[in-house]
């Protein structure tokens, strides 16, 4: 009798990611590309910094659970309506203060302004600036 052939799991270095961009084709093309290089097993995807803040207070709520549930990565756009990155960035400081697990940061923009590198560089802990588009490499050097 043949024994089944059982399916290994991919070795994903995250759980958890989230991807926040007001370009829907960005957030889908990162999307297989984080898929495809095994960087995170669940992604999830907003199209603007209000909701996906909304999404992590909800996610906070769930005390209990809520380290198994917050992403442990975020790549977040600088430029988008409603709330830019770094609102976004600022707010999600304050919502995660008191986190034992704080997700790490990465802006993901097209911007070449030397002023966003800069304003980038000041946060604590620190975060990632990475041009568009997002690539394997890249995500290897996160």
């Amino acid at each position: 009798m043949k024994k089944p052939i059982k399916k290994k799991e991919p070795v994903y270095r995250y759980q958890r990611a989230m991807l926040i961009d007001d370009n829907e084709m960005d957030n889908f093309i990162n999307q297989k590309i984080i898929e495809g290089s095994f960087f995170a097993k669940n992604i999830y995807v907003n199209t603007n910094g209000l909701s996906a803040l909304e999404f992590l207070k909800n996610i906070q709520a769930t005390k209990d659970i809520v380290d198994d549930i917050m992403p442990e990565i975020i790549f977040i756009d600088i430029n988008m309506p409603l709330m830019d990155g770094f609102q976004f960035t600022d707010e999600l400081i304050k919502l995660v203060k008191g986190l034992t697990k704080k997700p790490k940061l990465v802006i993901l923009t097209t911007s070449i302004n030397m002023e966003d590198k800069i304003r980038t560089s000041k946060y604590s802990p620190k975060i990632e600036f990475i041009s568009k588009p997002l690539t394997e490499e890249a995500l290897n050097y996160i």
